[in-house]
């Protein structure tokens, strides 16, 4: 397939570059197909949606909803051709970010008693839109103030569950987030199912009950996601009559994983959501058939 790119962050949330430089970057790697999702937050698909247009490339409005599962298992929905001036789509995700940041307050205490203080002021100087002021922010700031070499090892130091910064929060529910996603036109997709801290029996849990509150997708491509992880979400996807979906999870360069427009194929068993999708695509002009 085209590099199509259905996952990825700008600066609206946690990402390290702007709508409009993170969309050009992605059309500079030959992207047919972008979709910006940021977290909880649709702030910056009017922008990312005129630059994708204008250097021809289509364009699918996006967002990544926090989800609370199960009682303590946080994982991210994907709600991909929204409309995000949907009214119960912006009100459920500013609810979200309400929390956010109380959260990070009690992070930066929490560090702050072990030695490490400062990290909430440091991070809100990173954040350009402190309402979603996120754990990345706290990494880029731990690795810029010398604190750890990388994000990757300040997220494995601090900022996981059991550790010093990592503070429990109760998300949206699994039902509301589908149903802002399907009452905003989209189409819910369950992002990077390899990254969850899950078996396979929780796993299938989660597809079942994401399913029956409407749910459609599963990201079966994702930056971080192996071969086999790959190969073994398709059969889930397969199984449970799920669209499959791909994405980097672009955050920033330098950051890890995949370069924003850099994806692989679909295994040829998947269903590509992007088809399913296709009344929802914003068409770059180039590309609309006369």
């Amino acid at each position: 397939m085209a590099s199509i790119d259905l996952h990825f962050h700008s600066t609206a949330s946690d990402g390290g570059l702007p709508p409009a430089e993170v969309i050009r970057r992605a059309a500079a790697r030959e992207a047919s197909l972008l979709a910006l999702t940021d977290h909880d937050c649709t702030a910056g698909l009017a922008e990312a949606r005129a630059t994708a247009l204008a250097a021809g490339v289509d364009f699918l409005d996006g967002v990544e909803v926090s989800v609370t599962w199960n009682a303590r298992h946080t994982v991210h929905i994907l709600g991909l051709g929204i409309d995000p001036d949907n009214a119960a789509l912006r009100a459920g995700l500013q609810s979200i970010r309400d929390g956010r940041v109380e959260r990070a307050r009690q992070m930066g205490e929490s560090l702050a008693k072990i030695g490490i203080p400062g990290v909430f002021d440091g991070a809100m100087r990173l954040a350009a839109n402190p309402e979603m002021i996120g754990r990345t922010h706290f990494a880029r700031y731990l690795v810029q103030s010398g604190e750890v070499k990388d994000v990757k090892s300040v997220f494995r130091k601090y900022l996981t569950t059991g550790k010093p910064g990592y503070v429990a929060h109760e998300w949206a529910t699994l039902e509301d987030a589908v149903g802002w996603i399907r009452g905003a036109g989209g189409m819910a997709v369950i992002a990077h199912p390899g990254r969850y801290d899950m078996g396979r029996t929780l796993i299938e849990r989660l597809v079942t009950d994401f399913k029956a509150a409407g749910g459609e997708a599963l990201e079966v491509v994702s930056g971080s996601h192996s071969l086999d992880d790959m190969l073994r979400f398709a059969l889930v996807a397969q199984k449970h009559g799920l669209y499959a979906s791909a994405g980097s999870d672009f955050h920033a360069p330098g950051e890890g994983g995949r370069d924003v427009g850099s994806t692989t194929d679909l295994p040829p068993i998947c269903l590509p959501i992007w088809q399913a999708l296709a009344p929802r695509i914003h068409r770059a002009a180039a590309n609309v058939e006369e």
